[in-house]
């Protein structure tokens, strides 16, 4: 009976890609949220009050422009320390000068700092999260902002051979979050924020071809970027269900809304009719904002973070672009893929499949990146 039932988890086809109903509420989600993002956000004040953050540190990725730069002047501006992980350091620089002289007669200066952050190489992030460890100073807040999206171009690699949105959106996120939990866990309680987006739902992942190099699906930029996503969701879904109740650290996905501007070029034809709308339904960086900022500072989220991590449901939270909690796709609820794209992507990140908790009990952890010089 046991190898008959082998033979038929064998021989059981594997899927290829979401089926039509599941595409089909997929693309019903990200139209529900283009068009009605500005109604069922209605509700929210722009700018997010914030409470006051001196008692915070954060670390905001991609904070030279967009969503990122409006989530990090709002978290100094509220008092939090804000540190800049960015790949052009003389931006962020000049940004923070701005913001000081704009803020100068305000309050006190704002505690902002950049350091050199390249999500396309993962040599990059390890040397990061090293010469952040080294501080061995608490950090509460940890936003994977920094994203891509290479709206119709061809299929591009990092140097470290992976697709990349892949790496971009959720590789490199990955190995910051994983390599940063000894700093996460000297703070009484932290969050690894993951601005991610409504694109997850038209998402799928093959966890054997993450790369999507194997001619089993068509490369878009689309089926790159939404599939990076969605991955992101699973991993952040196993990584919630790993990490010990002791350590309070929270994870959270969210959707920004539709922010972006020139998105439309390699989306089906009937979604780029609706994008030649974008002025009216489209939200700036700083409404755009709004969902990563009341996911790093609302008080009820650590909560729901443990009230997910001890029921039956294999997903982390998740938070709309109206700053409530809603649901991940269906294809983000499955428990065997997502547990098969945490292995792989701890393999393509080049850390053992025993880090997470190695990593939570003190230990040093071996990456196979970090160690060639630019």
């Amino acid at each position: 009976m046991k190898m008959s039932s082998e033979a038929s988890s064998l021989t059981k086809k594997k899927k290829q890609g979401l089926g039509w109903i599941e595409s089909i509420k997929g693309w019903s989600c990200v139209f529900h949220e283009f068009l009605f993002q500005r109604f069922t956000a209605s509700h929210l004040q722009n700018p997010l009050p914030l409470p006051s953050l001196n008692h915070l540190t954060c670390i905001v990725t991609g904070s030279t422009s967009g969503i990122g730069r409006e989530t990090a002047r709002q978290l100094a501006e509220a008092g939090a320390h804000v540190v800049m992980a960015v790949r052009n350091t003389k931006a962020a620089h000049e940004l923070i000068q701005q913001w000081q002289k704009d803020w100068s007669g305000k309050g006190l200066p704002l505690n902002l700092e950049a350091m050199e952050l390249d999500l396309l190489s993962l040599d990059s992030v390890v040397r990061f999260c090293n010469v952040w460890n080294v501080r061995l100073s608490p950090l509460h807040v940890l936003i994977n902002n920094a994203g891509i999206f290479a709206m119709g171009e061809e299929q591009k690699f990092s140097k470290d051979g992976y697709e990349q949105h892949l790496q971009v959106n959720h590789l490199a996120p990955a190995l910051l979050s994983l390599l940063l939990l000894p700093s996460l866990i000297r703070s009484s309680s932290s969050r690894i924020i993951n601005v991610n987006s409504v694109m997850h739902y038209v998402g799928f992942v093959d966890p054997d071809d993450m790369n999507v190099v194997s001619g089993k699906r068509k490369f878009t930029s689309l089926v790159g970027y939404a599939g990076s996503k969605l991955a992101q969701v699973m991993f952040s879904n196993i990584l919630l269900k790993r990490l010990p109740l002791e350590t309070r650290i929270s994870v959270v996905c969210l959707s920004p809304g539709i922010v972006l501007t020139n998105v439309a070029r390699d989306l089906p034809r009937y979604v780029q009719v609706q994008y030649a709308l974008i002025p009216y339904f489209i939200f700036s960086p700083q409404e755009g904002c709004r969902s990563t900022l009341f996911s790093a500072t609302d008080s009820q989220i650590p909560e729901h973070c443990e009230m997910l991590k001890t029921n039956d449901k294999p997903i982390c939270t998740f938070i709309s672009q109206n700053c409530k909690h809603t649901k991940p796709s269906e294809e983000a609820h499955n428990i065997e893929t997502a547990n098969r794209v945490w292995e792989k992507t701890m393999e393509l990140i080049g850390l053992p499949l025993d880090a997470l908790e190695k990593l939570i009990e003190g230990q040093e952890v071996q990456c196979r990146y970090g160690t060639h010089q630019e």
